[in-house]
């Protein structure tokens, strides 16, 4: 799986929530229009088939980016020493 970049995949998170909450306070054809085609877009994301699965996946992914960053921060302070 190609990982996407944690600014996308922020971003693709931020459209699911938006849809799954507008979909919530007000079903209409056009919330499930837009919660099913940003659950598909979350799934391709995150390489997996559901909502379910893709979030923590999405999470995993979230970690890795933190945990990288971190790393790097560590690196660039060993540099300045």
């Amino acid at each position: 799986m190609i990982c996407p970049a944690e600014k996308e995949l922020r971003a693709v998170l931020a459209r699911f929530a938006q849809a799954r909450i507008e979909h919530d306070v007000r079903p209409t054809g056009r919330t499930s229009r837009a919660l099913e085609d940003s659950t598909y877009t979350l799934c391709v994301t995150t390489g997996t088939r559901t909502a379910e699965q893709a979030l923590p996946a999405a999470d995993a992914l979230l970690e890795q980016y933190k945990a990288g960053r971190a790393s790097l921060s560590r690196q660039d302070e060993t540099l300045a020493a």
